[in-house]
């Protein structure tokens, strides 16, 4: 399959993705078509104290002892994607930046499950929040390294695309009164606000009529009102109280 193939499908799936795992899904399988392993997307917390957003191919303890145990903090590719908005590679016998001996035992701990080296794209915000996608091997393969040499900035784009996708469907939350609307909630309480139907704002957005009155009963329960136009009303205000 060409490379123009491969990413107008991977575009396709990015569009038609609503969930983490569909995102994991449509970078899993163009990342594949490329002889590249496996991935990482993370996010950093906008807030102190919360936990970043982690999408990815690796084995899922270890990702769940990574968000656990904070490691985005000392994570020197994450260090170095706060720092630099370049692509960089990282790992085995590839020039580095010098690390701390805790940084050194947190690489070593991620080799044993794989992860040994990379190409990691940073992405940063106009608004300052910090993102990084990592396209990582667990050894050094000719596929791997040709596939980086001939397409870095596709892989840059699919980087960005990804992002783009994610951070609208995914990060945008909002919190009315502590109680936490999806990105997708708030879109289609936003489109009822201005009066479209179910049908009217499935077609705007992409998604059949049943998911966008789902979306909507499911922001009517959550915020306790009987009607979709007054969790609508209560989002305007919510926006206009600058609680958002």
């Amino acid at each position: 399959m060409s490379m123009h193939r491969i990413f107008q499908r991977y575009i396709d799936l990015l569009s038609s993705a609503e969930y983490a795992d569909a995102f994991a899904k449509a970078m899993a399988i163009t990342a594949s078509e490329l002889d590249l392993s496996s991935f990482a997307y993370l996010a950093m917390p906008r807030r102190a104290g919360k936990k970043p957003l982690v999408i990815s191919t690796y084995p899922n303890n270890w990702v769940a002892h990574y968000v656990r145990s904070h490691y985005e903090r000392l994570d020197p590719i994450i260090t170095r994607s706060l720092e630099n908005t370049e692509p960089f590679r990282w790992g085995l016998d590839v020039p580095s930046r010098p690390i701390t001996p805790v940084q050194r035992r947190f690489l070593e701990e991620a080799s044993e499950f794989g992860i040994r080296l990379g190409f990691t794209v940073p992405i940063h915000d106009e608004d300052g929040s910090v993102a990084a996608l990592t396209f990582a091997a667990d050894q050094r393969r000719p596929q791997f390294e040709k596939c980086i040499d001939l397409n870095a900035p596709v892989l840059q784009l699919m980087a960005r695309c990804f992002h783009s996708q994610v951070r609208r469907k995914l990060l945008h939350e909002l919190t009315i009164d502590g109680i936490r609307l999806s990105p997708r909630e708030v879109e289609c309480l936003e489109w009822a606000a201005k009066g479209k139907s179910f049908w009217e704002i499935g077609r705007i957005l992409g998604i059949s009529h049943n998911t966008a009155a789902y979306y909507l009963r499911s922001a009517r329960d959550k915020l306790g009102v009987r009607k979709v136009v007054q969790a609508a009303v209560r989002l305007a205000a919510a926006k206009r109280d600058g609680q958002d």
